[in-house]
């Protein structure tokens, strides 16, 4: 009898895919999001030296307690990591959705990070 994977084991199947075409570098480092039950992560990483330029999550001090949905939250994570990149000299970056399908959180993040100058 064959075992079924979880959603999880599936999630972490497509991300392992997704990451064999692709990586981030100096000239366009990855952007990745992580999104659990609670929180969103969002980290812009520079694979070839293995640093993180920038990073914003719903755990932060100053975006915990608020009385928005996930979605208006993750929006506001988009703009903090793009002005974050930005800061740190990062204008143009490769999206990896970590095999979440591209709707509601992971898009609202990323349409938020768009709005705020980030290219990708």
């Amino acid at each position: 009898m064959t075992r079924v994977a979880s959603r999880s084991e599936s999630r972490e199947k497509r991300h392992q895919r997704i990451r064999l075409d692709l990586a981030g570098t100096s000239d366009r480092p990855r952007l990745a999001v992580f999104r659990s039950n609670r929180h969103i992560y969002a980290q812009v990483i520079d694979d070839s030296s293995g640093r993180t330029l920038a990073a914003a999550s719903t755990g932060e001090s100053e975006l915990r307690g608020g009385t928005q949905t996930k979605t208006e939250e993750a929006r506001v994570v988009g703009r903090l990591v793009a002005e974050r990149a930005k800061s740190a000299g990062v204008e143009r970056v490769v999206f990896d959705r970590a095999g979440f399908r591209y709707h509601g959180r992971v898009k609202s993040l990323a349409d938020a990070a768009r709005e705020a100058g980030l290219d990708f």
